[in-house]
């Protein structure tokens, strides 16, 4: 289990809530820092049951159920507020449950946030902002073409290096949660923060389906419960981490805008057009549907 700062605390807590609820009779071992693998090897664990529980991005589970990679689109959702909105309900629970397919249980869905463009010489209130800007982009075709359809020039690079690359100019920009630009100190680089809100990518708690099955209809009501429990708290926490991280770059002398998300949006419609007639382009119209 690869955990941030909120989602171990969340785990933690999710922990004592089992244990209280079962009266003892359950317990959760933590194993956080990527202690027992990627996120991939421990899907493949998930699977075949040795490993009962993990935490990971939504973005790889599309390798097993392609409807997930809706959440890698941008500009599906209005605000965090419409986007918890919609992971709460049947969509978000009806892709949770397409999981089974691939012997995983989803349980719930933590806050990652929102991912907005930073930059070093402009902020980037529109579009055109981007024409001739290199921005950094995880190597995902989906995040290569968003760039692309905004007008700036994608170039993916690993999560390390972007430090230095804004630095040197190797870059011209980035993109990534407040939390992350913080933690990171790439506002030390990148003293521009425009709060697009391009992508809203959830983290996705999973068991086990044979472990799952495993377990008797009290010790499955127990689990849930707490999981709920959970995912209320780590929301909270991250909502207040994010708060903490914005003020921090303020301070720093890091300007904060809010741009229109308008022709954002416009700018990216033919690519989201794409996928009409497919699998994912029946979520994005549901997810839309509940603006």
């Amino acid at each position: 289990l690869d955990t941030g700062h909120t989602v171990h605390k969340a785990m933690v807590f999710m922990g004592e809530q089992l244990d209280e609820y079962s009266g003892g009779q359950m317990q959760i071992a933590i194993y956080p820092g990527g202690q027992l693998g990627s996120e991939r090897e421990n899907l493949e664990l998930l699977q075949i049951g040795s490993l009962a529980m993990t935490k990971v991005s939504a973005s790889p589970l599309e390798g097993f159920i392609p409807e997930m990679g809706v959440f890698s689109l941008p500009y599906i959702f209005a605000d965090r507020e419409h986007h918890l909105r919609v992971l709460d309900s049947e969509i978000g629970k009806g892709l949770l449950d397409s999981l089974q397919a691939a012997r995983l249980q989803g349980l719930g869905y933590y806050d990652a946030g929102s991912r907005s463009v930073y930059t070093s010489e402009r902020p980037v209130n529109s579009p055109a902002d981007l024409h001739g800007m290199k921005l950094r982009v995880m190597k995902s075709q989906t995040s290569v073409r968003m760039v692309a359809a905004l007008g700036g020039s994608p170039t993916p690079i690993s999560l390390g290096e972007i430090y230095t690359a804004l630095q040197q100019g190797v870059v011209d920009g980035a993109e990534n949660n407040a939390p992350s630009f913080y933690r990171l100190r790439h506002y030390e680089a990148a003293q521009f923060y425009s709060l697009d809100e391009h992508t809203f990518v959830p983290d996705v708690l999973l068991m086990s389906k044979r472990i799952w099955d495993d377990l008797s209809p009290q010790q499955q009501e127990w689990l849930a419960t707490a999981v709920r429990d959970s995912v209320e708290y780590q929301r909270e926490l991250w909502q207040a981490e994010t708060e903490e991280s914005l003020a921090a770059v303020a301070a720093e002398g890091v300007t904060i805008s809010y741009p229109d998300k308008a022709p954002f949006r416009e700018a990216v419609r033919e690519m989201k057009q794409g996928y009409e007639g497919t699998a994912i382009g029946e979520v994005l119209r549901a997810i839309e549907g509940m603006e």
